[in-house]
């Protein structure tokens, strides 16, 4: 019972950080968001949600398993973390996607053409 009430607390924890996220992006998110959402690309994605426990995803088109993060100047610091996360998610059935804020910001027409791969990829049988 305490394992369920210890996983139950961080799970609410989580949930409540990734409400947080939402109420507050970068603007690098926020723009990729513009593009991602409304089901503009086909399929539906969500943003700052948790997957795969303990993970918070930028955006998460969960008919697809897709990730989408985008990475500002913290990620500098973290590049080991973010690949350990990604492996950790490519095992749990994910595939994700990682993008700098920069390039977000400067060549968002590439990035959105990757994404489109992504996505078209991942519906193939």
């Amino acid at each position: 019972m305490r394992h369920v009430a210890h996983s139950t607390r961080r799970s609410g924890l989580i949930a409540a950080r990734a409400r947080g996220l939402r109420s507050s992006p970068t603007l690098s998110e926020a723009r990729l968001w513009r593009e991602l959402s409304a089901g503009r690309l086909g399929v539906v994605f969500r943003r700052q949600v948790p997957v795969g426990a303990p993970f918070i995803a930028d955006f998460h088109a969960p008919a697809l398993r897709l990730v989408v993060e985008v990475d500002g100047s913290a990620h500098e610091r973290r590049r080991r973390a973010d690949a350990r996360r990604d492996e950790k998610l490519r095992r749990l059935g994910y595939q994700v996607l990682r993008f700098e804020a920069s390039d977000v910001m400067q060549q968002l027409p590439a990035v959105i053409a990757r994404i489109r791969a992504a996505v078209a990829h991942a519906r193939e049988p």
